[in-house]
Order: C-alpha cells, then sequence, then structure tokens
C-alpha cells in the first residue's frame, strides 16, 4: 500500500510539473493587453527585469512572476538598446525576441523637393535625432567639407530612415552623399552641348528647374528655356532666383523695383546662372536639366493651373502674359 501511494504522489509531483512548466509558456505566448500600438525605450543597463515592470506599469502585464521565469528558463538575458514597437497581439515571447534581436522602430525623415537649406534645417526640430547645438549652414559645409562656402542645392530629396537618437549631422551627410552620387550620374549621362561647365552648374540649373514648375511634363521643357538663353547669351529672367535673393525680406509680392535691382541672384540684371543653386533640386528636376527637351522656346509664363505656356518669340510671349498673368 505504502508504494503505491508512494508511486501516486511521484506521478502527482510529475503531473504538477509538467502543468508548471506548460504554464510558464502559455503565460509567456498569453497576448498582452494593449489596444494601440506603443513604444517603449531600453536604455544601456536595462534587464529584462526592468522590461517586465514597465508592462505592468502601464496596465498591459498583470504581473510579472511568469515572465521572470520564463525568461530565466531560456536564458532571455540579452536584450539590446533603442526604441523599439510594441503592437497589439504581442506576448511577453514576441517582446523579448524583438529586444533580443534588435527590431528598432525606423523612424523617417522627408527632404521635400524644393526645399532650401533652412527648411532641411528647420525639418530636424520635430525628429527624434540627437541634435547638434546650433546646427546652421556653415557648419554644414566645415563638417561636412562642402565644394563651396554655401551648401545650398547638395542635399538629395528623398525619405531616409532613421533610428532614434541618430545625429541630425549624421542625417545631413546621408543626403549630402546620396546628392554626390546621384548628380555624378547625372553628370556623366548628361546630353551633349549642354551649357554647363561642371556638374554644379547642372545642379544650380536643376534648381531653377524645380522651383519654376512642379509638373512633370513642364520640366524638360523649362530646362529647354534655360539651356537656349544661355546659348544665345539672353538672361535667365526667372523670379524664383529674385526672390531667392530677396530672402528673408521677400514678403510675398515680387515687384519691379526687385527685378530691376541689381544683385547676384537677379537674373534680370545678370547675365549667367546664379552663383549657387536656390533649392534642393529632386531627381525628375535633375534629370530635365541634364536632359531638356529639344526646342525653339526662348520664354515661359505661368497659366495658373501649375502648367506653363511657352514661347517662341517676345510677341508669343507677350501676348501669353497678357491672357495668363494679366487677364487682358
Amino acid at each position: 500500500m505504502l508504494k503505491v501511494l508512494v508511486a501516486l504522489a511521484v506521478a502527482a509531483v510529475t503531473m504538477g510539473g509538467w502543468w508548471f512548466h506548460g504554464e510558464i509558456y502559455r503565460q509567456a505566448e498569453r497576448p498582452l493587453r494593449l489596444d494601440a500600438e506603443q513604444t517603449i525605450i531600453i536604455e544601456p543597463g536595462d534587464a529584462v527585469a526592468g522590461v517586465l515592470g514597465e508592462l505592468r506599469r502601464r496596465g498591459a502585464l498583470s504581473n510579472v512572476f511568469w515572465g521572470k521565469l520564463y525568461a530565466r528558463l531560456e536564458k532571455r538575458t540579452h536584450i539590446q538598446t533603442g526604441e523599439f514597437a510594441l503592437q497589439p497581439g504581442d506576448s511577453v515571447k514576441t517582446v523579448l525576441d524583438r529586444l533580443e534581436s534588435g527590431q528598432v522602430v525606423q523612424h523617417h525623415w522627408t527632404i521635400v523637393p524644393g526645399w532650401t537649406v533652412k527648411d532641411m534645417l528647420r525639418s530636424f526640430e520635430a525628429l527624434h535625432v540627437s541634435h547638434t547645438p546650433g546646427l546652421n549652414s556653415m557648419m554644414l559645409v566645415d563638417a561636412l567639407k562642402l565644394p563651396g562656402a554655401d551648401p545650398e542645392g547638395w542635399f538629395l530629396p528623398d525619405t531616409y530612415a532613421y533610428v532614434r537618437g541618430e545625429g541630425d549631422m549624421a542625417l545631413a551627410r546621408r543626403a549630402y552623399q546620396a546628392m554626390q552620387q546621384h548628380l555624378a550620374q547625372i553628370w556623366a549621362e548628361r546630353d551633349e552641348g549642354l551649357p554647363y561647365s561642371d556638374p554644379e552648374e547642372l545642379l544650380i540649373a536643376a534648381s531653377l528647374v524645380e522651383k519654376e514648375t512642379g509638373h512633370p511634363e513642364d520640366r524638360p521643357l523649362i530646362a529647354s528655356v534655360f539651356v537656349r538663353r544661355l546659348q544665345k547669351g539672353m538672361r535667365l529672367q526667372t523670379d524664383p532666383t529674385v526672390i531667392y535673393g530677396l530672402g528673408d525680406a521677400f514678403d510675398g509680392n515680387l515687384t519691379r523695383k526687385h527685378l530691376r535691382t541689381p544683385g547676384p541672384y537677379n537674373t534680370y540684371t545678370i547675365h549667367g546662372l546664379p552663383p549657387t543653386p536656390i533649392a534642393l533640386p529632386g531627381r525628375p528636376a535633375l534629370e530635365a536639366a541634364a536632359h531638356p527637351a529639344e526646342t525653339d522656346y526662348l520664354y515661359f509664363v505661368a497659366r495658373g493651373d501649375g502648367t506653363s505656356q511657352f514661347s517662341r518669340t517676345l510677341a508669343e510671349h507677350t501676348a501669353a502674359v497678357r491672357r495668363y498673368q494679366l487677364n487682358r
């Protein structure tokens, strides 16, 4: 009889052990109470116990007992630092999997075509990055060893992925390197006979195209106007250069006085290109500048609907200005 009792006791202990072991895994795979995606930031020195405690503090986990047993049993003690997502349907197991593998949250930063460097610098303020105190244009020139004294134009509009805490200067470097690579390729594949002596002049021309239109079909046509005017020795006479030269003094109203006042960016008074780009041109504007349409246009004017009216002669252009700008 004693042997039977001992056997039953051993069986009960064994069954209890199996149940307890299974319960550890069942609890580890049970979905957390998460109604919406959240993030958790793991700092150097943080441990699994602290993560489980944070989940409990947020109400996602009722207690940490089973989670600690699971982590100990599976030797889940190594977690990486960074920002991690907590998603509905996650369990203690999936969260620890993510922390252990380093699947950090990817943020995205977009440089919009037509932005200036000032716009780009302002955009850093809204990002989850490490900010460089007093970051300005000259600091970009020094840190990135830019080819000139002005960084305008040298950052490729695109969307860049980054992780929380990455430096703003590191992001700027990536955009600069992207522009260098793309500009080199565009320059190597450009059409023959363009009036540009180096890649920087092509970049300047692309920035003018970028600011003159956002209409895809008009870009190569506008680029062709600039090419023909440069080849003929005509002034470019493009308003965006004047506006750029005015800087913060521009109040939204471009006047005849502005157009007649000499300045390095006033293409109504200077011949050739302005000294620097006037914006950050996107890939389509760069392509248009490198591969302009073959036309005999010398003028264009905005129609008011985002497109432009192109003309071959001054008389045609004057009529177009009256129709689309003066409503006569």
